[in-house]
Order: structure tokens, then C-alpha cells, then sequence
């Protein structure tokens, strides 16, 4: 195997032309191999191959520097630097990361897994490269929906002003996740259509040079144009067209639903985990489309990423025109389902944890600060395994501590069906809801969630008060039943609301109970416990708080995790006993 003698890039060099395409089999043997054990991103990287083998055949790398946006099209590079094994040899593949890592490799210039990122970080390599004098070559790469992100618009707009060398290589594979949404990409269709001819071109109107590859999967003519550009004096743009998939059949033919994929046998491409049983997508969808058939000012928006939510591409097409996906735009979507909602419909926003992040501003400034009865769904809110980008521990220190804005989470299918039916009717306040991970056993609902901060008592007891938050309802269930085995009858309670105390039932709890459990799936700094534990600062009161700790973990199992954080049952119960005592 040709990938066995690549021990740096600089080894690509000495092949000849007929081994580039060997290299370039053999790196989507790789891609294939590794995503069907464990999942990962399949289409992007099969796409880029000859990009990448060109990149690194040209520049001399790490001394000229490549940022990869997203890290969706990072498989191959990390194969020609030297970690080809971990996408062959079972016993490495899950000892490199599926994002770029500078604790991996010197090759890797930073930690990225969010999407827009590469052109502004792109910049600041060069810009720092030219303060200091220095005279090496900056790269960036970006493609997959990414230019949709207001900090790809951002980063190009300062890029084209740099008057220095920077690449910006545009990979147009016609694609975002899904489908392309926004007047961006009317753009690349016409340069790609006038094979880059078009007078109407967005690059040369902010100042960059530009050049058009109409098939970038030619190794021969990635790695010509690549020479030619080299030592360009001024910021220029290589737009380049790929065929997303390249090299696997069903990832050609069915782009959307081979940009990721969990694990899957090769010869038929059926996903070989066991996804049988209830979800909230589907849960989610099918409340959603019911209620859209009896309201047409009902509006479903996502931000380019809707196959995380069981969107595809029927289910979309059932809303019409009231679904809408603003592309790989967070912001935007938080603004606009404000305005929308200040307009008189009803917009329903959803959202993973950890793309909520971006949306800081927009949710302070354009939603909470302007009250508007918008609906945001938070999925994938919770400690996980995955890789620190996708990490979703962060939404309720972010969210819940906006004010105005109303952040529940429902401990089962009933209630989070309950809190969506009520957060569509009520019109007094933006509405987030945080939706469960599994669907488990939860709390009972109510059918008005209008008196706010209003904690729910499941069980009675006294010494020690259980409040589980949301998806961890479960395990202060487990806590509860653990204590009584210890003889301690403890009160169990669904907080449900995360952005406000229950101060009343507190003060009350006081009285009767010596310590109080907070659990909530997600960071503790900043979260919901340590705001109980502010509140009972001054009393007797113990407060013992459990969620996870202030780390970006990295693709840490979750069992781990619960160790690390002392998240099990037996553990909590050893906590309060230890404390009682």
C-alpha cells in the first residue's frame, strides 16, 4: 500500500502521476473503511481527495499552513500526515479525532469543528504572518454549505483587503448538508454554468482575484493550478467543482444522506446499529406536521443541518413554503424567528446544543430583549462522547441566564409534547426548550406552563430533596430508590423550568430536609444547581451538585464520564450518606 511509505507530505513529491491515483484509491479506502466501524463524515472527504493530495504535493507543509473549515474534508489530509492507521487499523481508528487537533499533528493548525471558521482564522495566520514578517503560504479551504455562515461572509470581506498571499479555496460540490439555500450559491451555479466566465462574480466585486477548475477531481489539473497560484502577491479565490461522494456509488447518488453516516456495511450501505424504537425527530415531526395542517402561520426553520432532526427531504417538502432552511446561519435564524413571531406567526426554530452557541447575541438582543413568543427546540442538549467541537453541556449556562427568555426541559415524551403545545399558544415570552435525549420514563404534564418557576413535587419525603432536571429525571428517580434502600425517604421534584427558582417551594424544603441533590445534563458552572446552591448560601442547608465539569472532554464515552463526575446512582448516595453522617 501506497499510504505505508508516506511518512510526511514531502514523500508525495517524489510520485508520479500514475501513483497520485493509486494514493488517491487508496485514501478513499481509508474514508470508507474507517466510517463504516464507527460513523463519520463520508461524502465530503471522498470529494476532496485530489484537492488535498494536490495541496500537499504543491505547499510545503507545516510550514505553509492549511486551515480546513469544519474539518468535514480533513480525512485525507490526515492520512498524508502521517495517521493513515487510524483509518485502517482497528486498534488506532479510534485514536484520531474525525476534526483537525494540533495535539495530533503538527500539521493540524487548530481544533475545528464548527462550521464558517476557516477563512477568518485563515486571515489571522496571515495577517500575523505579515507583521512578523515572515514569508510562508496560507491556505484555506472551505466548502460544504459553509460560505452560508455570516463569518465566512465576514472573513472574506477582510481577506480581500489584505493585499498579501492567501488562497481561498472554494470546494463546490452543489451541496451544503442538504441542499443549498440562499442568493450565495445563485452565484457559484452562474460561475459554474459560464465555467467562471460570469461578469457577475461576488469574489471580484470584494477584490480577489479568481480562478474556476470545473472538475477539481483531476488530480492533473488540481495540482497545475495549484502551482500557478502559489505565489500569488494579492488574496485570490480557487472555486473549484467536486462530485461529493466521489468513489462510492450510494454517496454519489444520495449526496444528502452520505454527508454523515453511522456505521454501515459497505457492500449494501444499511446502517448496521440498531435504530428501532421511539425518537424525538420523529416525535417532533409528527406533532409538528399535525399542528401545521390546522395552522398555516406555523413555521419551521432550521439552519442547513435539518437530517439531524429527521427532516428529509419528504418531511420538509410536507411543510411547503413554511419550512425554511436559512442555510449554515444560526444567527440569522434566531433573528428572523423573532421577527417572524413579532409578525404574527409562529416560528419553531431547531437547533443543536452546540450550534446554539453562536446565537448568543441574537438571543439576548433580537429575541429575549424584544420578548417575542418565539420557539427554539435544543437537541443533542447533554454529556455525550463526541469529539469537544459537538460537545452539549453549554446550552444552559448560555441560555438560562438570558433574561425574559423562558428555557424548560421535560423530563419525558408527554411533558415535552406539552411544553411545545403551550410554548406555540402562549404569546408573552421567546420559549426554549431543551428536548430529552432518550424517551424515557418522565414527570407529569401539565397543560399551562404560564405560572412560571414552579417546581413540581413527584414524591414526598424528607431529609433530602432530589431536584432532577429535564433528561436526568431518570437518574433521580434511580437516586430516590437508591437513598431508600439506605432508609432515607427522599423528595423527589421535576424542576421543569431551568430559567427561574421555585422560591417558594424551597423555603418550604428548608424546613424538612437536611440536603439537596441538584442533577442537571450539562455543565455545572454557570447551570442550574449552582443557583440553588446560591440560594440556600445562608441557610444549614447542604447542596451537592452533579453535572459535568467546566473540560472540553474529547470523545470520552459517557460511562466514563459519570465516573469522572460522579454521576451514578451508587456514588450520589454515598455523597449523602458522607454528608449526613
Amino acid at each position: 500500500m501506497l499510504l505505508e511509505t508516506i511518512k510526511a507530505p514531502a514523500d508525495i513529491k517524489k510520485l508520479s502521476q500514475p501513483e497520485l491515483k493509486q494514493l488517491a484509491a487508496e485514501i478513499r479506502e481509508g474514508i470508507l473503511n474507517r466510517d463504516s466501524l464507527i460513523g463519520g463524515h463520508v461524502g465530503p472527504n471522498l470529494g476532496i481527495v485530489e484537492t488535498i493530495i494536490a495541496l500537499h504535493y504543491v505547499f510545503d507543509t507545516p510550514h505553509d499552513k492549511i486551515v480546513y473549515d469544519v474539518s468535514h474534508q480533513c480525512y485525507p489530509h490526515k492520512m498524508l500526515t502521517g495517521r493513515w492507521k487510524g483509518f485502517f487499523d482497528t486498534a488506532e481508528i479510534q485514536k484520531i479525532s474525525g476534526y483537525t487537533n494540533p495535539e495530533e499533528s503538527e500539521y493540524d493548525n487548530f481544533i475545528i469543528g464548527h462550521t464558517s471558521t476557516s477563512v477568518s482564522l485563515a486571515t489571522g495566520l496571515a495577517k500575523a504572518r505579515d507583521l512578523r514578517g515572515e514569508t510562508h503560504k496560507v491556505i484555506a479551504l472551505i466548502g460544504d454549505g459553509s460560505l452560508s455562515g455570516g463569518e465566512a461572509l465576514e472573513g472574506l470581506s477582510n481577506a480581500a483587503v489584505l493585499n498579501s498571499n492567501i488562497l481561498i479555496i472554494v470546494n463546490d460540490n452543489e451541496m451544503s448538508i442538504a441542499e443549498n439555500h440562499g442568493g450565495i450559491y445563485t452565484n457559484l451555479r452562474l460561475l459554474r454554468e459560464t465555467n467562471g466566465k460570469a461578469e457577475c462574480n461576488m469574489f471580484k466585486a470584494l477584490g480577489f482575484d479568481y480562478h474556476y477548475v470545473a472538475d477539481g477531481n483531476v488530480q492533473e489539473d488540481m495540482i497545475k493550478i495549484l502551482q500557478e497560484l502559489k505565489d500569488v502577491k494579492k488574496p485570490t479565490v480557487l472555486h473549484i467543482h467536486t462530485l461529493k461522494g466521489k468513489g462510492y456509488k450510494p454517496a454519489e447518488e444520495n449526496k444528502e444522506r452520505w454527508h454523515w453516516s453511522l456505521p454501515f456495511d459497505l457492500k449494501t450501505g444499511n446502517i448496521t446499529v440498531d435504530l428501532s424504537g421511539e425518537n424525538y425527530n420523529d416525535i417532533t415531526y409528527n406533532f409538528l406536521y399535525e399542528r401545521h395542517l390546522k395552522d398555516k402561520n406555523l413555521a419551521i426553520l432550521t439552519a442547513g443541518t435539518p437530517g439531524a432532526f429527521g427532516l428529509t427531504a419528504e418531511r420538509r417538502a410536507s411543510f411547503g413554503e413554511n419550512y425554511i432552511d436559512v442555510g449554515i446561519a444560526e444567527e440569522h435564524a434566531i433573528a428572523m424567528s423573532s421577527a417572524m413571531a413579532k409578525g404574527g406567526c409562529r416560528p419553531v426554530f431547531m437547533v443543536f446544543s452546540s450550534f446554539l452557541q453562536r446565537t448568543y447575541d441574537q438571543l439576548s438582543q433580537d429575541l429575549a430583549m424584544n420578548n417575542n413568543p418565539a420557539v427554539i427546540l435544543v437537541f443533542n442538549g447533554g454529556i455525550n462522547g463526541m469529539d469537544a467541537t459537538h460537545l452539549g453541556t453549554f446550552d444552559i449556562p448560555l441560555v438560562s441566564n438570558i433574561p425574559n427568555m423562558v428555557y424548560l426541559a421535560p423530563t419525558g415524551k408527554e411533558e415535552y409534547l406539552a411544553m411545545l403545545n403551550w410554548g406555540l399558544k402562549q404569546t408573552k415570552h421567546p420559549v426554549v426548550i431543551r428536548v430529552p435525549l432518550a424517551v424515557t420514563r418522565g414527570g407529569q404534564p401539565q397543560e399551562d406552563y404560564s405560572e412560571l418557576n414552579r417546581f413540581q413535587v413527584v414524591r414526598k419525603g424528607s431529609k433530602v430533596a432530589v431536584l432532577a432536571l429535564g433528561s436526568f429525571f431518570e437518574l433521580g428517580a434511580s437516586v430516590a430508590d437508591k437513598l431508600k434502600e439506605q432508609g432515607i425517604e427522599a423528595t423527589l421534584i421535576n424542576p421543569r423550568y431551568i430559567t427561574g427558582l421555585d422560591e417558594k417551594l424551597l423555603t418550604e424544603l428548608a424546613a424538612g430536609h437536611q440536603v439537596v441533590i441538584t442533577l442537571e445534563n450539562g455543565a455545572l458552572a454557570g447551570g442550574f444547581g449552582e443557583k440553588i446552591a446560591a440560594f440556600y448560601g445562608a441557610t444549614p442547608v447542604k447542596v451537592l451538585n452533579y453535572g459535568a465539569a467546566k473540560e472540553f472532554s474529547d470523545r470520552v464515552p459517557y460511562p466514563e464520564l459519570a465516573q469522572r463526575y460522579r454521576l451514578t446512582p451508587e456514588q450520589i448516595a454515598a455523597d449523602v450518606s458522607a454528608v449526613l453522617k
